[in-house]
């Protein structure tokens, strides 16, 4: 079966993506030992930061708008600077020195305690309209302007952190091998799926202090990924096998 695309995509456009910057961590002491992964990043979903697992247990999260001004980016679209990438330090970029606003994003990083392997971000504010019926009545109350990232470990916790302050918020230990991706439905429920080695994907209620709902194990292998479709009433899920797993309706366990 010949692959093919959407109408809605022009495939001469396709080819004229430009590269437009490279982020890069300097070299340190122990770079040279393991833990030097780069494995996962992830978009805020109202643009306002970009996650970066940037290996020995750090995650830098980065204001995706300051860092487009950076790559210099010209007015035919191509990149000023991609012969010479923007190279992050571990420490602010800026040295600490440059004064923040109280409304403008931060760059920071934050230490996971372990390999990261899946980043997700969430929000209360939903992306779309949901059909979903989602309840009510929660012990745990986020704010309407927070958001969160979701930290997958190599020792099979999930950690939630506040981006705005990096503050831990969560720390969910029920999986028993590493976790290798998150996601959260798209309708600002904050229910998190995460995806795991141990061969099961767990359901986690983030508004009831991180409860977690249902263990789904139609997988007989690893579990690599899982996504919502956009009105958050299905769950895919994929993994080392030949065949996609569905969960319809997901709310209604």
């Amino acid at each position: 079966m010949a692959a093919s695309f959407p109408d809605s995509v022009n495939e001469n456009d396709i080819g004229k993506a430009k590269f437009i910057g490279e982020l890069l961590v300097p070299a340190a002491p122990f770079d040279q030992k393991s833990g030097r992964e780069t494995w996962t990043v992830a978009f805020a979903p109202n643009g306002s930061y970009f996650a970066w697992s940037q290996g020995h247990r750090i995650v830098r999260l980065i204001p995706w708008a300051k860092c487009l001004k950076n790559f210099s980016i010209g007015h035919n679209g191509e990149a000023t600077n991609a012969s010479s990438p923007r190279r992050l330090s571990r420490q602010n970029s800026n040295g600490g020195q440059e004064i923040q606003t109280a409304d403008e994003p931060r760059e920071h990083t934050i230490d996971c305690g372990d390999i990261v392997w899946g980043l997700a971000f969430g929000s209360s504010v939903p992306e779309k309209q949901s059909r979903c019926v989602n309840i009510g009545w929660h012990r745990f109350k986020f704010g309407q302007d927070q958001l969160l990232l979701a930290t997958g470990l190599n020792n099979g916790r999930i950690k939630i952190w506040d981006v705005y302050t990096g503050k831990l918020l969560l720390n969910l230990m029920d999986h028993t091998e590493l976790v290798r991706d998150l996601t959260f439905a798209p309708d600002g429920s904050l229910m998190l799926v995460s995806a795991s080695r141990d061969k099961t994907l767990r359901v986690w209620d983030l508004k009831d202090d991180g409860n977690m709902v249902k263990v789904l194990r139609g997988h007989q292998n690893w579990v690599y990924c899982s996504a919502f479709s956009p009105d958050s009433s299905i769950l895919c899920s994929v993994g080392a096998g030949k065949a996609v797993c569905t969960q319809v309706p997901l709310y209604l366990f």
